[in-house]
């Protein structure tokens, strides 16, 4: 049994470390919000995965039908996040937390993995690098520099939706969704 990784359950979630950005050892209301979007998550199918000792190491996806993206595809999953940092760079940790999910991915028998890349790299971003090695290929764009990622198992590929390829809503409604998976409160604004 593998014991360097452990994935989140909503059994080990209140005494695992789950975040990338807060690193206070108080409690934090960041980190408690992430913790409640995850127990939602996890009945989704949502996989958080990390090295089993408090560190920036882990991986976290979900199916696209339920991830909180403007990307259409069938039976993918879609990789919010996969960080390694600091001193636990360069042992491989990024490479077997990235090959549990395409294990995982077609043991379920999904059509493939996506993520969210862009043109010039960006901070916030997965390294898009690392996982072209792997064979991941840009399959959509959008004008602004994003690129859509994707490892295909069977052919098929995911694209941006219009709006987010426009860059533009089709009306004069904007609803704006300010969310917790990176340790935000939930709201939910509409403007005329």
């Amino acid at each position: 049994m593998d014991t360097e990784f452990i994935n989140i359950t909503t059994e080990n979630l209140p005494g695992e470390h789950v975040c990338c950005i807060i690193r206070s050892k108080k409690a934090h209301p960041g980190i408690d919000a992430k913790r409640q979007w995850l127990v939602d998550r996890l009945k989704e199918g949502h996989v958080f995965r990390k090295l089993n000792e408090k560190a920036t190491v882990f991986i976290e996806y979900a199916p696209l039908e339920t991830a909180w993206v403007p990307i259409i595809g069938n039976n993918y999953y879609y990789i919010y996040c996969l960080w390694v940092l600091g001193n636990h760079q360069g042992k491989g940790y990024g490479k077997k937390l990235l090959e549990y999910c395409i294990a995982d991915a077609k043991a379920k028998g999904k059509s493939g993995i996506c993520m969210l890349g862009a043109k010039k790299q960006k901070s916030w971003l997965s390294d898009q690098t690392f996982v072209k090695k792997i064979g991941f290929e840009v399959v959509d764009t959008t004008a602004d520099g994003y690129e859509l990622l994707a490892l295909s198992f069977d052919g098929t590929k995911p694209t941006f939706t219009a709006n987010a390829k426009k860059q533009a809503i089709p009306n004069k409604k904007l609803t704006i969704y300010h969310t917790i998976p990176c340790n935000a409160l939930t709201s939910i604004k509409t403007y005329k």
